[in-house]
């Protein structure tokens, strides 16, 4: 396989339209998808052209307009390039400027959280010029943006371009002020790290919970977890080696730059992770990631598990989100230098952060809130769901200096010796890392750790570019204002110390001693994603959103209904699916199996034997499976109840609370009993046939 000869083979990327697009057409191309101007339409027809040609070369018969609708999934309808000409029975392909900017979609079908009934059908998918078009599986696939008839945005993408938009404006503004001519455009950069599980498909095949929930309802802790610390950059079995060579050939033909793998910190946990790229096609990178993942496992009798927590009592998995902003002139504005303290601009770009992720920490918090991450978050090396920001101690100091009136001291930095001759000295880095923390500066970057694996990134970009739009502003007024713009930046940086420093964590933050000071310093602690979601109905930030035209007030209420409304349903999923597998599962094999121990003990003392440990043995089953049907009954008692809250955020909570408490009951009764449960008489796979035998 050669990489240089398949990398981007099915995208019709920059290459491919440089070499198919007249010269004006190309440039005037490429200048809305660069600098983000608008689009001449009378280079649609030539583009649409060119694009069916190239896709049609690639095997298409098909296109389809590719959207993202605001259930964390990809969608749309496969139309054929075939048209009839007439009687004789000839046909023509065709690709018009109108089928490439514009298609319709039900819109009423897909969430919209009340801004479409479903009499209001109509809803619109527009071309996004900025994300190439791509083939796959005969179809080209454009991305899109998707909207309602009446213009609100009823997708993931529509609102990330407008935040990027918000994010350059007033970045842009800020460098303006800070005396930079030369910039035009910020452009938020995203290299997302994507955890999955895999397993032997027929095994999953016979977990009703799995194929359903995409967790494990039921099993008990094995033997052997992650307890050795042996899988975790460990050797990668065969089939998931195999997979993953092929994983990698689908990604980089479709141009994702698929860049590392390896096993994660669980039993049969994997990771990938891609070179960097801008926000919004990281995003779409992303969606067919995780896509191609699914298809592919299946060819190599695995399945891919995208679960926040299929798994209990080990690892979960996280997208974690790495962030940068960089400049059309190719500079980072995360990035130090050698001597950060005397980087005033880079100082003024990280006070931005400290300032928007405190005041807007809540929603934050709300962009990683989902059912499947509230069994993950607080522990196993997923951040807990409080919001701060790790700095390190040195560029923390180096802010504390300034803000005192004093110059911070330069650092000096370290080489690394191990001690033996032969292995080369290195640098190290300026501070160690944080695994604890949800929101780490690592070297360039901030690193989001809260992220589900399953969730769409876009959502927490969306926070990321408003609340840092947010801080630009802000900043770039009062620079705007100042006679002296470095003292100005030294008093922003003052005033952001003493506004916003309680957002700065350094330590452990699984501590119950951090619990106890996010507390005492009144950061928001929100456990639950029922209570995450209602920050979105905040009116600061509502107003937030407003203000740069991300969210509009009705998109915003939309999109919190459309949350809690997920929520329910996932969790009401989740305990129906457990009663099915407890009543046609668990408790009539166990019936089978406590029959098979009767009979066997009856023969026992026929033969004049009294073995009371076998007859203690047949005790114990049977009460279990007495006391599993009365917890099933529970379950189902309060789950009918949930019916009764007509206020969804009500319903919510008491679905997090009181249907989730009984169904962690019968799962903790049905786990202790598959322990002593003869394994022939389990009616499921347990965790060690899962984790262990691939």
């Amino acid at each position: 396989m050669n990489i240089e000869e398949i990398f981007g083979i099915r995208v019709f990327d920059d290459a491919a339209m440089r070499k198919r697009l007249p010269e004006r057409v190309y440039e005037s191309l490429s200048r809305t998808r660069r600098l983000g101007e608008n689009l001449d339409p009378s280079i649609a027809d030539v583009v649409a052209c060119a694009m069916k040609d190239w896709a049609i070369e690639q095997g298409a018969t098909h296109y389809s307009h590719w959207f993202q609708p605001m259930n964390n999934f990809t969608a749309g309808k496969h139309d054929a390039f075939l048209s009839t000409t007439g009687k004789d029975g000839r046909i023509s392909l065709e690709f018009s400027s109108k089928a490439l900017i514009k298609g319709e979609a039900d819109s009423s079908s897909f969430p919209s959280g009340g801004l479409r009934a479903t009499f209001e059908a109509r809803g619109y998918t527009t071309w996004d010029p900025t994300s190439p078009a791509f083939v796959r599986d005969g179809t080209l696939f454009i991305p899109t943006a998707f909207c309602s008839y009446n213009g609100e945005a009823l997708d993931a993408k529509t609102p990330l371009l407008r935040s990027m938009q918000a994010v350059s404006q007033e970045g842009v503004r800020l460098l303006r002020a800070l005396g930079n001519q030369t910039v035009t455009k910020i452009i938020p950069m995203v290299g997302a790290e994507q955890e999955y599980f895999l397993v032997d498909y027929k095994l999953y095949d016979q977990r009703l919970d799995l194929k359903i929930c995409g967790r494990t309802l039921f099993g008990a802790k094995p033997a052997k977890g992650q307890e050795l610390d042996d899988h975790y950059c460990g050797r990668i079995r065969i089939r998931v080696g195999e997979f993953m060579q092929d994983l990698d050939k689908n990604l980089w033909e479709m141009g994702i730059a698929s860049k590392t793998k390896h096993n994660e910190a669980a039993p049969a946990q994997h990771e990938l992770a891609p070179e960097y790229s801008t926000a919004n096609i990281a995003c779409d990178h992303n969606q067919l990631i995780m896509e191609t993942m699914r298809t592919i496992s299946k060819k190599h009798g695995l399945a891919c598990l995208l679960h926040e927590k299929p798994f209990a009592n080990v690892n979960g998995s996280g997208k974690h989100n790495n962030f940068s902003l960089c400049t059309d002139t190719g500079e980072n504005l995360l990035k130090p230098g050698k001597h950060p303290e005397n980087n005033l601009q880079f100082l003024l770009v990280l006070c931005a952060f400290l300032r928007g992720v405190d005041l807007y920490a809540d929603l934050l918090r709300m962009s990683a809130a989902c059912a499947g991450n509230d069994h993950r978050l607080g522990g196993c090396e997923a951040p807990p769901p409080i919001i701060s920001i790790f700095l390190g101690h040195h560029l923390t100091n180096i802010l504390d200096k300034i803000a005192n009136g004093s110059s911070p001291e330069q650092l000096t930095r370290e080489t690394m010796n191990v001690g033996v001759d032969a292995i080369p000295e290195f640098l190290k880095d300026e501070t160690d890392r944080n695994r604890t923390s949800p929101f780490a500066f690592t070297g360039n970057k901030f690193e989001f750790r809260m992220v589900g694996s399953s969730q769409s990134l876009a959502y927490s970009e969306v926070v990321l570019n408003t609340i840092l739009a947010d801080s630009f502003h802000e900043f770039a007024l009062r620079l705007e204002q100042a006679d002296n713009v470095e003292d100005e930046i030294r008093r922003i940086i003052t005033d952001t110390m003493h506004d916003h420093k309680r957002i700065i964590y350094n330590g452990n933050n699984y501590s119950q001693d951090w619990v106890e000071e996010a507390i005492r310093r009144g950061l928001p602690i929100l456990k639950s994603s029922a209570d995450a979601f209602r920050t979105l109905i905040d009116p600061k930030n509502i107003d937030l959103f407003d203000r740069y035209h991300v969210f509009s007030p009705k998109e915003s209420s939309a999109r919190y209904e459309i949350q809690l409304e997920n929520y329910i349903h996932v969790i009401q999923i989740e305990a129906s699916t457990m009663l099915e597998i407890a009543k046609r599962q668990i408790i009539p094999s166990c019936i089978k199996y406590s029959g098979k121990i009767a009979q066997s003990l009856h023969e026992i003392t026929a033969c004049g034997m009294t073995p009371k440990r076998i007859q203690n043995h047949l005790e114990t089953v049977t009460e279990s499976v007495e006391s599993i049907m009365a917890l099933t009954d529970e379950l189902e008692r309060i789950l009918n109840l949930s019916t009764s809250f007509t206020d969804p955020y009500r319903r919510a909570q008491y679905m997090a609370g009181d249907v989730c408490d009984a169904m962690a009951r019968l799962r903790a009764r049905c786990d202790a009993l598959e322990t002593i449960v003869d394994q022939k008489d389990w009616p499921m796979p347990t965790y060690t046939d899962l984790l262990h035998r691939i």
